[in-house]
């Protein structure tokens, strides 16, 4: 199923309430396999204004699995098999910054790794890649969701840093008090891996943060109810639906194909072919086909 002309496709990695935007049409539920292990969930894929879309439920329908025991290479692999060139990811995070409030959404440009028990890499004994992480999201796909937003009624603000913590459990004070003095913006559990995963896929990647609360740190912060984070949430998949809805028809541009994200293992593997596992490049034929 991957994608074998220079037409997008879009992957959109999120929450269930994302799927309900008008004018997604044919749409069809289907496993995919991954020899990487089961991914979240099914995929569902659609068409909006002529785009192809592919929708993945991060924590699978109904949300039954927690930050640490998604299958991100699974995920990212199956999204790959699928044709998907291009992935947006939205995410609920909590704010580390008084000025990005509840409702705002971050368009992040970088990230800090504080996970430790999940698998980073497709690329593990028998053939060694290092890619370059040092922009992290896609700055095609940033600008993109930027302008279309600019139109709507949606606080929206381009640049930042999200921490990504392992969870379930929160941050502590202590913790959001460092972060803070890290000078991170945000904080939420599921973009790493996958960011990092999508990146020696060569897919395109960018993030749209929606903050929900403010993170431990802030003086009200124990003062806010589960209602009113359950009505920001609202909110929030609400604006996304409709962000998403203007957003996707517009991302099939010119630029995609030479999009350098998409060029990202071109010097990466290190392992010389002749010591290479066999096995693993079996696995990678997705991810990396085109330079294996």
């Amino acid at each position: 199923m991957t994608n074998k002309n220079n037409a997008s496709v879009i992957g959109i990695i999120g929450g269930s309430g994302l799927y309900d935007i008008e004018g997604l049409h044919h749409t069809r539920w289907e496993k995919v396999e991954s020899p990487f292990g089961e991914p979240s969930d099914e995929l569902l894929f659609g068409e909006l204004d002529g785009q192809q879309l592919v929708f993945l439920p991060r924590h699978g329908r109904g949300h039954r699995l927690s930050p640490s025991e998604i299958n991100y290479r699974a995920n990212i692999d199956a999204l790959k098999r699928a044709g998907v060139s291009d992935i947006i990811s939205v995410s609920a995070v909590g704010s580390l910054q008084e000025d990005l409030s509840p409702g705002t959404f971050v368009v992040v440009d970088q990230f800090i790794d504080r996970t430790f028990a999940r698998e980073k890499s497709f690329f593990t004994s028998g053939c060694v890649a290092h890619v370059s992480m040092a922009h992290p999201v896609c700055r095609r796909l940033g600008d993109r969701i930027t302008d279309v937003a600019s139109d709507m009624d949606i606080k929206l603000v381009r640049g930042g840093t999200y921490l990504v913590m392992e969870g379930p459990q929160f941050s502590s004070l202590a913790e959001s008090e460092l972060y803070r003095q890290w000078g991170c913006d945000v904080i939420g559990m599921t973009n790493m891996p996958e960011a990092k995963l999508a990146r020696e896929a060569e897919i395109c990647y960018a993030t749209i943060a929606m903050v929900t609360d403010y993170d431990c740190w802030h003086p009200q912060h124990d003062d806010v109810t589960v209602e009113q984070v359950i009505q920001i949430l609202q909110h929030n998949a609400n604006n996304a639906r409709h962000l998403l809805a203007r957003l996707l028809p517009r991302l099939n541009d010119p630029t995609a194909v030479s999009c350098a994200c998409k060029q990202a293992l071109q010097h990466a593997l290190i392992t010389a072919p002749e010591a290479r596992d066999p096995v693993l490049l079996e696995k990678l034929d997705a991810v990396a086909g085109r330079v294996l």
